[in-house]
């Protein structure tokens, strides 16, 4: 009875060790397979493919043959493979990877509408709107009536409410303030708001009466430079992550430094010549395979990896980039069009082509619509904000 338990035990261990070393090797992408010659089983090495993709439910095609649909795995021989994504009613969403075997690659598709819609956001007119650093609010300028009931400086919240309910724009003073300039706090609390004869700091989240300004033209210098020191400091600390000799160069060559809002890639201009020393950091297993660019050149603005240590070319035209809250794609304004890209510098796609004020298009919160700043082409009035779809 003794030995039948033993035998029983010793049986099942086994049994469970083979599935275990199965259930591994599969994982890891090992296939039972035919061979091509005479038919004969073997066992090969695959690499593993996951692809996501928003909105989901897109169709996967690998070298142009449909495998899936998206957020699933996919195996696939090591070697070069063109992967699209597709969805009716979708721009087509395409890169060219290197499989290597025994690693998992994912890949997250973006797919942008083939014909967005805009919404009017503002009916009164707008002037000068500029976003806040964390881009939960814009504000701008209305004018302002003759009983000052209406217009003023005015404040809109991007963040929507819950079953997709927008929010009603504050007016943050009735002063007519049109011919003055304004700089948002690093916080996004405050405002400043500065003309040749005065200054003002107004909060946002409350109303001040016209009669209620004050003047602190005489503090401006001490306010900007406890803002810069803010953000200085932020910036310091969210650089400390990254290794010395890679420090170096964004302490000495760039500038305009905004983190992803994950904090886990690097958007900045480089003001000088430099290079991004290379293998300092241990290259992750199924790293983007995607050209990267570690020779700096000043004014081109580029996007650095922290985690896969890798660093792309996103725009050399001097047009602004900003990110989009999935920390994955950034919108660049242009004259003449808005565009969309994934941050390797890929899948570069034009959301709209057409009359707006440039550089007045702005990333929300929310990773399916931007603001954009446009009166189609009208003379003689002002133009308004329009919320435009990307889903």
């Amino acid at each position: 009875m003794v030995k039948l338990r033993i035998l029983i035990l010793m049986s099942t261990i086994l049994v469970v060790g083979a599935i275990a070393a199965v259930a591994i090797l599969f994982a890891r992408g090992f296939r039972l397979e035919k061979k091509q010659d005479n038919g004969a089983l073997q066992i090969s090495a695959k690499g593993l493919l996951v692809v996501n993709s928003e909105p989901t439910g897109a169709q996967v095609f690998i070298d142009d043959t449909l495998q899936t649909a998206t957020n699933n795995t996919i195996t696939l021989d090591p070697g070069s493979h063109t992967v699209s994504v597709r969805k009716e009613g979708f721009v087509e969403w395409h890169k060219n990877l290197n499989i290597q075997k025994e690693i998992v690659n994912q890949v997250n598709a973006y797919l942008i509408p083939s014909a967005p819609s805009l919404t009017a956001l503002s009916f009164s007119g707008v002037i000068n709107p500029q976003v806040s650093p964390d881009f939960t609010k814009i504000v701008y300028a209305v004018p302002v009536s003759k009983d000052e009931t209406k217009g003023g400086l005015c404040m809109y919240e991007t963040t929507t409410l819950p079953l997709g309910f927008g929010r009603d724009p504050q007016r943050i003073t009735n002063a007519d303030l049109s011919s003055f300039t304004w700089e948002w706090s690093p916080d996004a609390r405050n405002i400043l708001v500065a003309s040749k004869s005065a200054t003002y700091l107004l909060p946002v989240a409350s109303y001040t009466e016209s009669k209620q300004l004050v003047n602190v033209s005489a503090q401006v210098t001490k306010i900007k430079t406890d803002w810069d020191t803010s953000k200085q400091e932020k910036t310091t600390a969210q650089l400390a992550k990254l290794d010395l000799e890679v420090r170096k160069v964004f302490q000495t060559s760039t500038k305009d430094i905004t983190f992803s809002p994950d904090e886990t890639k690097i958007l900045y201009t480089a003001t000088a010549s430099a290079t991004i020393p290379s293998g300092i950091v241990k290259e992750l297993p199924g790293s983007s395979s995607q050209a990267q660019q570690r020779t700096l050149k000043a004014k081109n603005i580029y996007i650095y990896d922290i985690k896969e240590d890798r660093n792309f070319l996103i725009e050399d035209t001097g047009n602004p980039v900003y990110w989009v809250q999935n920390s994955l794609n950034v919108v660049i304004p242009d004259k003449q069009k808005i565009v969309v890209a994934d941050y390797d510098g890929t899948n570069k796609v034009t959301v709209y082509s057409g009359n707006y004020i440039f550089p007045y298009a702005f990333p929300t919160t929310s990773t399916s619509k931007m603001v954009i700043l446009t009166s189609f082409g009208a003379t003689g009035t002002l133009p308004n904000l329009y919320w435009l779809s990307l889903k």
